[in-house]
């Protein structure tokens, strides 16, 4: 039985390069996010996920929907799948790793094996539009 895990993430680019984070213990990088509560609409789960992990505020009237993404989920059971909706928007604030963050870095497209196979699809995307180096 396919099990699905529903999560957002935000998608910041800088200078041809995407900010990526690292959980403590894990050993690839993940696009910033996380999973949604019960009832939490995207804009939400964006706003809330991103604090968390990076004390920052990210702006849900700048929030726009870059694509949403599933791949077999890193780390967990064959036959488990996560499903990210990607978003970008402005932020306030300081990035600064967080909560079980523990640490963050801004990765190019030669970075993409170290991160997580449902990053992949985003990563060609960004690169195909020539937003990732």
């Amino acid at each position: 039985m396919t099990q699905l895990i529903d999560t957002v993430a935000w998608v910041h680019l800088r200078d041809g390069h995407i900010l990526g984070a690292r959980s403590q213990g894990k050993d690839v990088f993940y696009i910033p996010g996380g999973k949604r509560a019960p009832g939490e609409s995207d804009l939400e789960t964006l706003v809330r996920e991103v604090r968390e992990e990076l004390t920052v505020t990210v702006d849900p009237m700048t929030a726009r929907h870059v694509g949403t993404y599933t791949a077999a989920a890193h780390g967990h059971p064959e036959g488990t799948l996560v499903r990210m909706a990607c978003y970008t928007g402005d932020y306030r604030g300081t990035l600064t790793a967080s909560s079980e963050i523990e640490e963050i870095a801004w990765l190019a497209f030669a970075d993409r094996a170290r991160t997580a196979p449902v990053d992949h699809a985003v990563f060609d995307e960004l690169a195909r539009d020539g937003r990732l180096r």
